[in-house]
């Protein structure tokens, strides 16, 4: 459209929240009209709930709600932070800017009558003494203090994941084969996935025994033979007894590249239980990482009850790495988790948990989720190179270099 500048996602999309109550659109233009009437007539829209000079509601046909805000240039970047940022984060601004003598709102920064910033995310920040913050730590959970001291850390982006460290095939409950897995994750730029097929106690998946695991480790060492310009990684879903033990006898454990464990019984036990149950798994010398930590579906299962300050004193002590499941379902852990083990030096691994090639794409949830942990490059081990990640994982977990 003629004259318009800028067009983004705003709101809780733009925070990569876990849930989204709708969508929020920007956009700077000369002529918002016109703006207005093309949205209308855009056939994804179903019906228009009201319609103005600078914002009109929708309803999409995918059964969401969509806001659309259109401003002039000069106010864009003070719209786009208002607009972004989560209710608490807001108010932290405005009270800054009120005892430094301005008045912030949507159309700008104000001193008195004049405005002093407007057109970028930045100069409003910058006004406020304070460093631009990416999007999804604008949840004030700490995010402000470390602006004011310069201290924001450089966030995880996709393009640092160079592999995925737990995908499922169809030699128990995957709908691809091992090598079309493979093929998949070598378009998309990755150097290693690891297989991490069920085993025997999930019999519903067509879990795998020994024997199974041990055939399946054999297929992998000829596909990698046959030089798919990508490393395919033996690996298990290990699963967590009701006591903490494991299904899989650690002889076969120890032939496997990496081993994760998780839950997917008597998710109801005490608390006390619980916690005993999966720090026993995590200080099995072959458990690598801890899969879907929490067990958590959104929306449909709650998390286990667990006791997370001694979850994370045993994945510190052990040396085992948390996943952050990618799944939208799942997005385990949890922001405010992944910030709390972050800060006791634990490390991460965000994963897709693909059942399918085509679910590679989740992993960008899965970013998300660790941008609003705080993660940086460096907690997450799925950001090394093979070579790296192999020379670590080969070592005794207590000398592993995270």
């Amino acid at each position: 459209i003629a004259g318009v500048r800028a067009v983004t996602l705003a709101g809780s999309a733009r925070r990569w929240e876990e849930t989204v109550g709708d969508l929020d659109f920007l956009v700077a233009a000369e002529q918002p009209e016109r703006v207005m009437e093309v949205f209308v007539r855009m056939p994804e829209v179903e019906h228009v709930y009201g319609r103005g000079k600078t914002k009109t509601n929708v309803r999409l046909r995918t059964g969401i709600d969509a806001d659309l805000r259109v401003v002039g240039e000069e106010s864009f970047g003070a719209a786009l932070q208002y607009f972004t940022g989560n209710k608490a984060h807001n108010v932290a601004l405005r009270k800054i800017a009120v005892a430094k003598g301005y008045k912030l709102n949507e159309y700008g920064l104000f001193k008195k009558k004049r405005k002093i910033a407007g057109r970028t995310e930045e100069e409003i920040y910058r006004k406020l003494g304070l460093s631009w913050m990416p999007p999804e730590m604008r949840l004030d959970v700490g995010e402000i203090e470390l602006a004011r001291k310069k201290h924001i850390p450089r966030l995880v982006e996709f393009g640092d994941i160079v592999g995925d460290l737990q995908t499922q095939t169809d030699w128990t409950d995957g709908a691809d084969s091992i090598e079309e897995m493979a093929r998949e994750a070598k378009t998309r730029g990755w150097e290693y996935i690891a297989v991490t097929d069920h085993t025997r106690g999930l019999a519903m998946t067509g879990g795998a025994d020994e024997k199974k695991l041990l055939r399946q480790m054999r297929a992998i060492d000829r596909l990698n033979k046959k030089k798919l310009g990508i490393r395919i990684l033996k690996g298990a879903e290990v699963n967590i007894t009701k006591d903490g033990g494991l299904d899989i006898h650690d002889s076969v454990l120890a032939q496997l590249d990496v081993a994760g464990a998780a839950v997917h019984s008597y998710f109801h036990l005490s608390e006390k239980a619980q916690t005993a149950r999966i720090i026993r798994a995590m200080e099995n010398p072959h458990v690598d990482i801890l899969f879907h930590p929490t067990g958590r579906l959104i929306g449909r299962r709650e998390p286990l009850a667990l006791d997370m300050q001694e979850i994370f004193k045993a994945a510190r002590r052990t040396r085992t790495v948390l996943e952050i499941d990618a799944i939208p379902d799942r997005l385990d852990l949890h922001d405010k988790y992944i910030r709390e083990a972050r800060a006791q030096g634990i490390k991460f691994a965000i994963d897709t948990d693909a059942h399918a090639a085509a679910q590679f794409s989740v992993m960008q949830y899965g970013v998300g989720q660790a941008r609003r942990g705080w993660c940086e490059k460096k907690h997450i081990i799925n950001t090394l190179p093979l070579g790296k990640l192999l020379r670590e994982l080969r070592k005794p977990k207590e000398k592993r270099k995270w």
